[in-house]
C-alpha cells in the first residue's frame, strides 16, 4: 500500500503546505472550468493549478467559492503572471487582476509564467511578487519554465533585492518551480537545482499530452498493475517527488487520474520508465537566452 495519500502534502520554504497532486486547467474552455474543478475536488484534489492567460481564473474562483465542504485553507490555487505583463509595475497590477477575476482574497501560489522580457523585467517581476506576499495577497512564490541560467540569475536577484530592500529574506524565497516533466523530458538538471534548495517541482504535462501512449514500459506496467497508462505516468512523477499537474475534462479521467494511491512503482520500475530523451510536447522557454 502507498504511504502517500491523494491529501499528503510537501512544506515550501514559504511554510506553507502544497498538495503532492495537482489538477491542471490549461486549454479547459472557461465555460466548463468550473464544472470540470468542482468534479475534481469531488475525486479528491484540493490543489487547482491555472495561469492568467488560460482566461479561466475566475471559474476556479467560483468553484473554490462553491466547494464549502472544503475550508479555503484546504484548497491551494496557483496563478501565474503572462510573459507580457513580465516588468514591476505590469505585474503589480497582473496579480491585482488576478485577485479580482478569481474573487478570492490570497493566491495560494504565484508564479511568473516564462522567463522571457529580459534580466530588468525578470528583477521587476520578481520584486512585485515579493511584495504581494509582504502585502498577504500571495502565500508563495516561484518561477515556470526557468533554465537553469535563468534560476541561477534569479539568485543574484534575490541577492541584490536583499540588499537593496533591507536585509536577509527581503529578497524573497523561491518556493516552486513549474516545468514539462515526464520520462521523455525529465529534466534532471533542473530538477537537481531545485532539490539542493528545497524548492518544491510541480510537472505539468505529465502525461505527455497523450502522445505517448503505447510506450512498451508505460504499458508494460499498466498490465502489471491493473492501471491505465495515465495512472503509471503519474504514479512516477510522485515516486520522484514531484507534484504531478494532470488535467482533463472529462469526469471519469478526473476520477481516475486521482485513483494512483493503491500500488508503488519500484525504484527499479521508476528508473526503467525514464528515458535520455528530450522530448518536450509543450513551449519550452528554458532554452531562452537571458537577453530573451
Amino acid at each position: 500500500m502507498s504511504s502517500l495519500s491523494i491529501t499528503s502534502t510537501l512544506r515550501l520554504p514559504s511554510g506553507y503546505e502544497i498538495p503532492r497532486l495537482g489538477f491542471g486547467v490549461y486549454q479547459t474552455p472557461a465555460k466548463d472550468t468550473a464544472r470540470c474543478v468542482s468534479e475534481a475536488f469531488e475525486a479528491g484534489y484540493q490543489h487547482i493549478d491555472s495561469a492568467a492567460a488560460y482566461k479561466n481564473e475566475d471559474a476556479c474562483g467560483d468553484a473554490i467559492r462553491a466547494a464549502s465542504s472544503i475550508p479555503r485553507d484546504k484548497i491551494f490555487f496557483t496563478s501565474k503572471v503572462p510573459p507580457r505583463k513580465m516588468g514591476y509595475e505590469d505585474t503589480k497590477a497582473q496579480i491585482a487582476d488576478s485577485l479580482a477575476r478569481s474573487g478570492l482574497e490570497y493566491i495560494d501560489l504565484m508564479l511568473l509564467h516564462s522567463p522571457y522580457g529580459g534580466s530588468a523585467r525578470r528583477k521587476g517581476s520578481w520584486k512585485a511578487l515579493v511584495e504581494a506576499v509582504e502585502a498577504g495577497k500571495v502565500r508563495s512564490i516561484g518561477v515556470s519554465n526557468y533554465g537553469v541560467h535563468h534560476l541561477d540569475e534569479l539568485e543574484r536577484h534575490i541577492a541584490e533585492l536583499e540588499e537593496e530592500r533591507g536585509g536577509k529574506g527581503k529578497g524573497g524565497v523561491i518556493s516552486v518551480g513549474q516545468w514539462e516533466i515526464h520520462p521523455h523530458c525529465a529534466r534532471r538538471d533542473i530538477v537537481e537545482w531545485c532539490a539542493k534548495r528545497g524548492i518544491a517541482v510541480e510537472a505539468y504535462s505529465p502525461l505527455v499530452q497523450g502522445k505517448r501512449w503505447g510506450e512498451p514500459v508505460t504499458k508494460k506496467l499498466a498490465d502489471k498493475y491493473g492501471k491505465s497508462e495515465a495512472q503509471i505516468l503519474i504514479r512516477w512523477s510522485l515516486e520522484k517527488g514531484l507534484v504531478p499537474l494532470p488535467k482533463s475534462a472529462t469526469a471519469g479521467r478526473i476520477r481516475e487520474n486521482a485513483q494512483v494511491y493503491d500500488f508503488e512503482l519500484t525504484p527499479e520500475e521508476v528508473r526503467e520508465l525514464e528515458t535520455d530523451e528530450y522530448s518536450p510536447v509543450c513551449w519550452d522557454p528554458t532554452v531562452a537566452s537571458l537577453d530573451e
